[in-house]
C-alpha cells in the first residue's frame, strides 16, 4: 500500500482515484498517521455472489437435525 500525505492527496485526487479504481489501495497521511485510505470499489455483483456461495457452504457443514426434532425443539432445549 503506498501512502502520501494530505496535502499531496488534495493536489492529485483525480490521479490517486484513478489508480484506486484499476486496484491499488492508497493510504492518506495527516502528520505523518495514517488518517484515510482510497481503496477500488468492490462489484455489488461480485459481493452478493461470495455472499451466497459462503451461505451455501455452511449450509453444507451444518447437519441435519434429528428425525422427529424442530427448531423450536432446540430453542426450548436451549432455554432450559
Amino acid at each position: 500500500m503506498k501512502t502520501v500525505g494530505l496535502f499531496e492527496a488534495k493536489q492529485k485526487l483525480s490521479e490517486l482515484v484513478e489508480r484506486a479504481s484499476e486496484g491499488e489501495e492508497i493510504g492518506i497521511t495527516r502528520r505523518g498517521k495514517l488518517a484515510a485510505m482510497i481503496t477500488p470499489v468492490r462489484s455489488r455483483s461480485a459481493s452478493v455472489e461470495e455472499a451466497f456461495a459462503r451461505i451455501e457452504r455452511i449450509r453444507q457443514q451444518v447437519k441435519p437435525l434429528p428425525k422427529g426434532m424442530t427448531t423450536k425443539d432446540l430453542i426450548e432445549e436451549g432455554r432450559r
